[in-house]
C-alpha cells in the first residue's frame, strides 16, 4: 500500500488531458510536490520503561516494530486530509510502536499490558479509513500502539450446510475470496477498498460493497463474531435469528475498534456465480433514473449491482475511470450487473422492462463492462489530482426515498456555499425498499483548512436535512460531532456507558466514534 496515496504505487496514472484542461480552466491548479518516505517527520518512539519488553513477551520480539518505515505505514488512513498531511511529511499521528498479535489470547494479553502501561491501542487492518478512524487522541496516554492484525489471516472453517465460513479479521478481501473460491463460495463483498481492506475492517465500519443489491451489506453477512476487550471476551451469535434480548453483535458492528478488537468472524457465504454480466442505461435526469431504481428496489427484480450517476458525474465519466472525459452519453448513466448461477439470467429481462417503462434507454454492455473493469481505479485518479494541486474528496449519506431529493440538494448547496465553485458529482450505489445512499465526489482547489471547514458545514447540512452522517464510511473522528447530533444526548450517554463498561481505561481508539 502506498504510504502517501492509494494502493500499488506502480499503478499510479497520468491525468487524461481533458481532465488537466478542465482543472486548469476551473481552478488554475499547479503541481504540488510530495516528500519521500524517509523525509516524513516523526517524533521518537516514547513508551514507558519496560512497556516494549512486556509487549514483546506476549507476541515475540519479531512482532514488535518501531522502525521509521513501519511507523509511517501505520500513520493515518486514506482520507484526503490524511493524504495531504502525509504528502507534506507530517507524521505527527504516527504510533510509537506497531505490534502484531497471532491469536485471540495474545490480543487479550496485549490489551491488558497496554491498559497497565496507559497505552492507547489503535486496531489496524488495511489502513483504508477515510474518516480519521486511525488517528487517536493522545492526551492522557503514555504512548500509542498500532495493533496490526495481519497475522490473524486464516480461513478457520467452512460449514456448507449452514453456508457459514469462519475467518480471521486480518484477511484481506482478495485473499478471503481466493480461499472461499476453493470451496466454490464467495462473500460477494466488493467495496472500492476491496484490494486492500480486511474483513475485520469491513465489520468494524459497517462496510457496503458495490454488489450490495444482490449480496447485502457486510453487516448483513455477520452471523457471529468473537471480540477481545480489556474486560474479557465477547462471543456473539449462535443462531440465524434470536429473540433473546437485544442483538449485542450490533454493538460491535460499526464500533471502529472503540469497544473491542474483532478476532474472529462467522460470515454468511454464497455459491460463486458462474456468470457475471453488466450493462448501461441512460436516463434524461437524475430524478427520472432515481424513480427507476426505486421501482426495482421495491418491486424487483433486483440486479446484483445497481448504480446511477447524476448529470455531472455522467458528463465527466467518473463511472468509467479508465476512460474519464471520453464518450460520455449525456443525461444520467445507470449501471446494472447480474451474478448468476447459470448461463442465462432470468432477472435481466424483467429489470430491463422496468427501466424502459421509466424512460430508460439501453446502451448495451460496454458502459457496464467499462465500469466493472475500472471500478477499483478511482482512488488512483484521486492521487493524480492531489499531485496536480486539486483537492478531491468523497462523502456519503443515505435517506428515505421521499427525502432523497432534499438531501441531494442540501449537500450540493452546502458544498457550493463553502467552496465557491467546486465540481460536485454524485451517484446512488446502494438501494433498499425504503431508501438509498448518495455518494458525492468533490473536486476543488481548497487548502486543507478550507476543506475541513467545508466538511463541517456539509456534515451539519446532512443532519439538518434528515440524512445519516454515514452510510458505509463510518464515523471516525471526522463525523463524531455530527453523529452526536444524529443520535441525540441520550444516545451519546448509551455509547459512553458501553465504552466505560468494556474499556474502563479508555485505551481503545480514543477520540474515535464516541462523542
Amino acid at each position: 500500500m502506498n504510504w502517501r496515496g492509494w494502493g500499488d504505487p506502480d499503478k499510479a496514472r497520468e491525468l487524461p488531458e481533458p481532465v488537466v484542461k478542465l482543472l486548469q480552466d476551473l481552478f488554475g491548479i499547479r503541481e504540488i510536490p510530495a516528500v519521500e518516505l524517509g523525509e516524513v517527520r516523526l517524533t521518537p518512539p516514547a513508551l514507558p520503561e519496560g512497556a516494549r519488553e512486556r509487549l514483546a513477551a506476549v507476541v515475540g520480539e519479531a512482532h514488535v516494530r518501531d522502525d521509521h518505515e513501519t511507523r509511517v505505514r501505520h500513520t493515518r488512513g486514506k482520507s484526503t486530509p490524511d493524504l495531504m498531511r502525509m504528502r507534506a511529511g507530517d507524521g505527527s499521528a504516527a504510533p510509537d510502536v506497531v505490534v502484531s498479535p497471532g491469536s485471540h489470547e495474545e490480543v487479550l494479553d496485549l490489551l491488558a499490558a497496554c491498559e497497565a502501561a496507559r497505552l492507547a491501542v489503535v486496531p489496524f487492518g488495511g489502513g483504508t479509513s477515510v474518516v480519521g478512524g486511525l488517528t487517536p487522541e493522545r492526551t492522557g496516554f503514555a504512548g500509542v500502539v498500532a495493533l496490526d492484525l495481519a497475522r490473524l489471516d486464516r480461513l478457520l472453517a467452512v460449514d456448507t450446510d449452514s453456508m457459514i465460513a469462519t475467518l480471521e479479521p486480518g484477511l484481506r478481501a482478495p485473499e478471503a475470496e481466493r480461499l472461499l473460491a476453493e470451496h466454490g463460495l464467495t462473500l460477494g463483498h466488493f467495496p472500492q477498498s476491496f484490494e486492500y481492506a480486511t474483513l475485520g475492517g469491513f465489520a468494524a465500519a459497517r462496510s457496503s460493497g458495490q454488489a450490495s443489491a444482490g449480496y447485502g451489506r457486510f453487516d448483513d453477512m455477520v452471523a457471529g463474531l468473537k471480540v477481545a476487550t480489556p474486560r474479557g471476551t465477547l462471543d456473539l451469535g449462535r443462531a440465524p435469528k434470536s429473540a433473546a434480548g437485544p442483538d449485542l453483535r450490533q454493538l460491535v458492528l460499526g464500533s471502529e475498534g472503540a469497544f473491542g478488537v474483532i478476532t474472529e468472524l462467522r460470515l454468511r457465504v454464497r455459491p460463486r456465480p458462474v456468470r457475471q454480466a453488466y450493462e448501461g442505461w441512460r436516463f434524461d435526469s437524475f430524478a427520472q433514473g432515481s424513480a427507476a431504481l426505486r421501482a426495482l428496489a421495491q418491486r424487483g427484480p433486483l440486479p446484483t449491482v445497481l448504480r446511477l450517476s447524476d448529470e455531472t458525474e455522467t458528463m465527466i465519466g467518473l463511472a468509467k475511470p479508465d476512460a474519464i472525459g471520453q464518450d460520455a452519453p449525456g443525461g444520467c448513466l445507470a449501471v446494472l450487473g447480474f451474478d448468476s448461477l447459470q448461463e442465462s439470467e432470468p432477472r435481466a429481462e424483467g429489470a430491463r422492462a422496468v427501466l424502459a417503462a421509466h424512460g430508460g434507454t439501453p446502451l448495451g454492455e460496454e458502459p457496464g463492462t467499462a465500469w466493472a473493469h475500472g471500478r477499483f481505479s478511482a482512488p488512483y485518479l484521486r492521487d493524480s489530482l492531489l499531485a496536480a494541486g486539486a483537492t478531491v474528496e468523497t462523502l456519503e449519506t443515505a435517506g428515505f426515498w421521499a427525502n432523497l431529493p432534499r438531501l441531494y440538494d442540501a449537500v450540493r448547496l452546502a458544498l457550493l456555499g463553502a467552496l465557491g465553485s467546486p465540481l460536485v458529482m454524485c451517484h446512488i450505489s446502494h438501494v433498499y425498499e425504503t431508501g438509498a445512499s448518495l455518494y458525492f465526489t468533490v473536486v476543488t482547489n481548497a487548502d486543507l483548512p478550507g476543506w475541513e471547514q467545508a466538511k463541517r458545514e456539509v456534515n451539519a447540512a446532512i443532519v439538518a436535512a434528515g440524512g445519516t452522517i454515514s452510510h458505509h464510511h463510518g464515523v471516525g473522528r471526522d463525523h463524531r460531532d455530527a453523529y452526536a447530533a444524529e443520535i441525540g444526548p441520550l444516545g451519546v450517554e448509551i455509547l459512553r456507558g458501553v465504552k466505560e463498561r468494556l474499556d474502563p481505561a479508555g485505551i481503545l481508539n480514543p477520540g474515535v466514534l464516541v462523542p
